[in-house]
This record gives structure tokens, C-alpha cells and sequence, in this order.
């Protein structure tokens, strides 16, 4: 196929580039700027400039493509209901990428959950992630209303090396900076929340079996296990040499540096289960547990 790919010098979009382009599509990536543009050809994505702002290069590449993946930004209304309007009647493939933040809780890192997620399982989101959950809803209606096949990838957690450009993932970093900072594995407040998670070359081939094989409507969580924000700690103090020291980091002081990003990214609780994609699509996700990847990760 020919694929139209949003975000291809992220971490999980580039990642996907490079699993498709393996596995024999063509990857038309959306890059910002010329130097981007040289470093995604140079893993075989067809480089676009422009950005997400620009409509007339999202309707352009939608409608040459065969399939769009977006994972740029989960929140960019404006360009979802682009690609939805210039692939409706087509039924061509949108996968939309959003992250399990949506079922997260406001606890601050104070407590753990009982409530584990399927993707048939009904919940209510965080304010901050309101507009995230219409989103996502809005995709799965057009896959029924629009004669589009659409797609919402929910990825947990990911963590492994970048299959594209060398780039990092979205909340280890931080973790791994602030324990470094503080020569202990951090957490944030009693670090008891849960979170599931996915080494990023398993989220790569559940994107490619969405591709050719997902039905229209359909919602993914991506996931291969779960731990604990004090367990990562854990993990991240013993590779870092600090001999399994830890320390918590007051919630008052995160969200004073990082807003309110650490209420759902570090705070929270997000237990999911990926069952409608282990079952309808026969993933089948293989690589190291996180704490193994943590383990043997050269810092």
C-alpha cells in the first residue's frame, strides 16, 4: 500500500515507517523541515514537508494515498476531521493514535486502581483528556457513518530503542532525567499507581496488522504487562548504579515544572488490556518486559 504517514520523525511514527517499509509499503512521511526531510529517506520514507496547519498537504497526500496513519498529535482535531472529510466514501484505511492516558485517574500517584480496561470497557475521562476521548469517538463514528475504514490505536506506555530515528519515548525520559538529577529512581508522590506498557517494536507490527487486516471502528489498547511507577523506580535506580535507592517526587513539585502532564502521564493509573487486538488481529507481542529493558539499557 501506499501509506501517508503524520509524525514520521516521532518515536512511535518513525517507528512505524521503518515496520511498514519492511514489510513492503510505500511510506509518504510528513516531516517540518528540509534537514527532517534527509534524515527519514535515509530509512526509506518518501519525505512531505509541511505540518499539520497545512490543509492543502494533508488533503493532497490523503487522496493519493491508500491508507493514513496519524501519529503526530492525538489531540489535532483540525486535522483528523481533514483526513476524515478528504477519505470519506473511499473506504480507504485511517488509523488514528491516542494513548491510554484516556482511562487514567487523578490520583497523583496515592493509590493504586482495581479497574483494568478492555477495549469493551466503559469509562470516564480525566477533564484534561475530554477532548482526547471525542476524538476518538469521532474517528470510530466515521468508520461507520463515512465510508471510511478507521482505526484508534490506544498504545500504553512504550518503551524500547526507536525503530526510525534515534528518539526517545514520552514519559521514561523523564523518569530516567529526574532520577539522574536526584542520584535515585523517582516517583511521583507514594508511586503505588499501575501503568500498563508496550515495547515500541510490538506497537510497530499491531499498526501494520491494522493496516491489512483491522475492521472499520475498530479500538486497540496496546499493551504486554504493567508495573508500578515505585517499581520502575526500582528498575531505573539498579541500572543507573544507585544500588536500588529511590525517592518520591512531590506532586506539588512536578506539576509546578511540568504542568499538568505529570497529573496523567506520571500520576495516574492506566491498566488496559490489549484482548481485541491479541484476538481479532492475532498480535502476538514478543519483546523484553520493561523491566528487562531497563535492565540492559546503556545510560
Amino acid at each position: 500500500m501506499k501509506v501517508f504517514l503524520t509524525g514520521a520523525t516521532g518515536y512511535i511514527g518513525g517507528s512505524v515507517g521503518k515496520i511498514l517499509i519492511d514489510n513492503g509499503h510505500q511510506v509518504f512521511g510528513l516531516v517540518r523541515n528540509q534537514e527532517n526531510a534527509d534524515a527519514v529517506a535515509r530509512f526509506g520514507v518518501h519525505p512531505v514537508i509541511g505540518t499539520l496547519e497545512d490543509r492543502h498537504i494533508l488533503v493532497e497526500n490523503a487522496t493519493r494515498a491508500d491508507a493514513v496513519i496519524h501519529t503526530a498529535n492525538s489531540d489535532h482535531r483540525a486535522a483528523v476531521e481533514t483526513f476524515i472529510e478528504t477519505l470519506t466514501g473511499t473506504g480507504k484505511v485511517f488509523i488514528h493514535t491516542s494513548g491510554s492516558s484516556v482511562v487514567g485517574d487523578d490520583v497523583l500517584g496515592e493509590s493504586t486502581t482495581t479497574d483494568i480496561y478492555t477495549e469493551e470497557t466503559p469509562f470516564i475521562p480525566m477533564d484534561i483528556r475530554e477532548e482526547r476521548v471525542a476524538i476518538n469517538n469521532f474517528v470510530r463514528r466515521a468508520g461507520i457513518d463515512n465510508w471510511v475504514r478507521t482505526v484508534v490505536i490506544v498504545p500504553s506506555m512504550a518503551y524500547g530503542e526507536a525503530l526510525g530515528l534515534p528518539v526517545e519515548s514520552d514519559q521514561l525520559p523523564v523518569i530516567f532525567k529526574k532520577s539522574i538529577e536526584h542520584q535515585a529512581g523517582i516517583y511521583l508522590g507514594a508511586g503505588v499507581n499501575r501503568w500498563s506498557n508496550v515495547h515500541i517494536a510490538d506497537l510497530a507490527t499491531l499498526y501494520l496488522l491494522a493496516l491489512e487486516k483491522a475492521p472499520s471502528a475498530s479500538y486497540f489498547y496496546a499493551e504486554n504487562g504493567e508495573e508500578s511507577y515505585q517499581d520502575i523506580a526500582g528498575y531505573v535506580s539498579s541500572a543507573l548504579g544507585y544500588e536500588g535507592k529511590t525517592q518520591s517526587w512531590s506532586a506539588e513539585d512536578a506539576l509546578a515544572e511540568l504542568g499538568d502532564w505529570a497529573r496523567f502521564a506520571l500520576g495516574s493509573n492506566s491498566r488496559v488490556r490489549a484482548v481485541h487486538a491479541r484476538n481479532l488481529l492475532g498480535w502476538k507481542p514478543s519483546h523484553e518486559s520493561l523491566a528487562d529493558w531497563i535492565k540492559n539499557k546503556p545510560f
